[in-house]
């Protein structure tokens, strides 16, 4: 029989709730591309002016092109601060901005990933591919292991993720996600609607698994 993961869930949760700050620093991920429609770009716009608007800084990818260009552009002519984390390595192929408040250059996508949790209270995702995919579903499976206590969310310009949440919903209908941890991933269409709910959220006061069988246990027991 497989072990069953040696996680004290109960005490990670208590050490994650413990670390629970407002949020400050937004950490938005977004691509290098901006998309199919003037929307999506709009949307980072918008969210950079909401975060501003709130007193909070922007962390992103350090890029002047693409969804990150407009998000950090947007901040900065909001009067923002903006830093910026970007692997040397793609410092001309992403085009480094030069205007921002902070610029760490950084040498892998694993420090760049690193630095930007570290120096964020909650993270979004505006619409974009790949890498901002798996940069959100890294630090949301972060969240449910109770590694952190930062929100994370969606925003769903369009209903972008519409068929992202769907998934979540089908496995959690599946017995692959518990119910608590799909409800870790926010999503809202507007900036401002989604910023309110990260500043809302709590996370569960419990982390559960389910064993080969689809039973569920506690993973703080042996």
């Amino acid at each position: 029989m497989p072990r069953r993961p040696r996680v004290d869930g109960s005490a990670a949760v208590g050490r994650a709730r413990a670390m629970i700050v407002p949020v400050r620093s937004v950490c938005v991920y977004c691509g290098s591309n901006p998309g199919g429609r003037p929307e999506y770009a709009q949307g980072a716009v918008e969210l950079a002016r909401a975060i501003v608007g709130r007193g909070a800084r922007v962390v992103y990818g350090g890029a002047r092109v693409g969804m990150m260009g407009a998000l950090a552009d947007a901040a900065l002519d909001a009067g923002g601060e903006v830093v910026g984390v970007i692997p040397d390595h793609l410092v001309g192929a992403e085009v480094a901005h030069g205007g921002l408040s902070e610029l760490h250059v950084v040498r892998s996508m694993h420090e760049r990933k690193a630095l930007m949790a570290e120096l964020s209270d909650g993270f979004v995702a505006p619409p974009g591919g790949i890498g901002t995919l798996e940069e959100f579903a890294e630090v949301a499976t972060w969240s449910k292991l109770g590694i952190h206590a930062k929100p994370t969310g969606l925003l769903n310009v369009l209903g972008y993720y519409d068929r992202l949440l769907g998934f979540l919903d089908h496995a959690v209908s599946e017995r692959f996600l518990r119910d608590e941890h799909r409800r870790m991933v926010i999503s809202e269409p507007r900036p401002d609607a989604l910023l309110d709910a990260m500043d809302r959220w709590v996370p569960p006061t419990g982390a559960r698994w389910l064993d080969s069988d689809g039973r569920a246990y506690d993973p703080g027991r042996p």
